[in-house]
């Protein structure tokens, strides 16, 4: 980060230290710790600078103050703020960004936990998927768990590798080599490895990062990089958008960076988990009056790595209110019960997608007078699978889906 030509306005200064304490700090790294009026940083980052703390220490509170008041209150002191590795990867730096201006801050990092793993295993790091579990369900490794992947992760505690290794396995994907690389940098590092299938490690040092190379069975549960996941992949009872329809669907949905669905009928949640796994900016609310389908639909999204999905329990249009404004909405089931489409396309934002599909008369009715109100696009789609017909073979249509979008001026 470039520093302010005032040297007063660069109030805060982020230091990243790694496990080798002073000994990895460069001397401009030294020198703020040293004359800074308050240090803060975890009680680990403390002990490691203790020898060049001449201020006041600042344990971070507990629990932890995402606002960061107690370092905004300092602003204009001289204050160092002390972070693990590089301070904006999955670090510090990033909460303080959100409450001090990137002019009053300067930052000096040091390597990341994962560019000091990819460097004891010889990876380059370009190739290698990277993910935080740390804090994090363990669930959303699975979209990464592809044949022949590489993948590091930040963990909790001492027992995630473990936890992780029989997530991997009970995929099928048991042959997986797994190495543990235990407090990197420090005198007490140490590299230890074992298979997922066969995982022993024991008393594992509770900051620790953990490296996977993936290997598949014929019966691994791979969730393919394309939209259109596969029926069996979710759990449902019958009330699924089919894969073939799914596929047009999320194709019409177009998700973007950073953008907020609603689910509103979400059955299995097929529609909203495809669409948080198009990328991991994208946040979705699964709406379902069910209580039954509810609750599959938090499993299936734990199942498909995406369990920050967000389940409304409740009937719209009444369960909408309150809820965040959507960039999209997906209107699948319950769409033909009193005021679910003008609820919808009242709380879409300007410029936002609508798309809704119908496989029922009284739906199909209800999308041509939007369409006849509105405008938009029709669409109908049909799909026929080959099946048998007595000894031969010959087509089985399903039923035909209609589907209407439309982009709210």
């Amino acid at each position: 980060m470039t520093k302010s030509s005032n040297p007063e306005q660069n109030w805060l200064t982020v230091v990243g230290i790694g496990e080798d304490g002073i000994a990895g700090l460069g001397d401009e790294a030294k020198r703020v710790i040293s004359t800074a009026s308050h240090v803060f940083g975890g009680k680990r980052h403390l002990a490691l600078a203790a020898e060049l703390i001449r201020g006041e220490a600042r344990p971070w509170p507990t629990p932890f103050d995402s606002e960061m008041r107690d370092v905004v209150a300092l602003r204009g002191k001289n204050v160092c703020v002390l972070a693990s590795g590089d301070p904006f990867l999955h670090g510090v730096g990033v909460t303080l960004a959100r409450v001090v201006p990137s002019s009053e801050m300067r930052v000096l990092p040091a390597p990341s936990a994962f560019s000091l793993a990819a460097s004891r295993l010889g990876w380059a790091l370009q190739d290698v998927e990277t993910i935080s579990l740390h804090g994090h369900a363990i669930d959303m490794i699975r979209p990464l768990l592809q044949p022949g992947a590489r993948i590091i992760a930040l963990t909790s505690d001492g027992e995630a590798p473990a936890a992780i290794a029989r997530l991997v396995a009970a995929s099928g994907f048991g042959a997986s080599r797994l190495t543990v690389l235990e407090a990197l940098g420090g005198e007490n590092e140490q590299i230890k490895r074992a298979q997922a299938d066969g995982f022993n490690l024991e008393n594992i040092n509770p900051l620790n990062v953990l490296a996977l190379e993936i290997e598949s069975s014929p019966q691994a549960r791979i969730l393919p990089l394309a939209s259109g996941l596969a029926d069996e992949l979710f759990e449902h009872d019958g009330q699924i958008t089919k894969r073939e329809i799914r596929a047009v669907t999320l194709s019409t949905l177009a998700p973007r960076r950073g953008e907020l669905l609603w689910d509103i009928g979400a059955g299995s949640g097929s529609i909203s988990i495809e669409w948080m796994l198009c990328h991991p900016s994208l946040r979705a609310i699964a709406i379902e009056h069910n209580a039954d389908r509810a609750e599959r639909i938090e499993r299936n999204a734990s199942a498909c790595g995406v369990p920050g999905l967000t389940i409304v329990r409740g009937a719209a249009p009444e369960a909408l209110a309150g809820l965040p404004v959507p960039d999209v909405i997906f209107i699948g089931g319950g769409g033909s019960e009193t005021g679910v489409f003008d609820a919808a396309i009242a709380a879409l934002r300007s410029g936002g997608r609508l798309v809704a599909n119908a496989v029922t008369l009284e739906m199909e009715t209800l999308l041509l007078s939007r369409h006849a109100a509105h405008g938009g696009e029709l669409l109908r789609l049909q799909v026929s699978r080959a099946a048998p017909v007595g000894s031969m073979t010959g087509w089985r249509p399903a039923m035909p889906v209609t589907r209407w979008s439309w982009v709210k001026p």
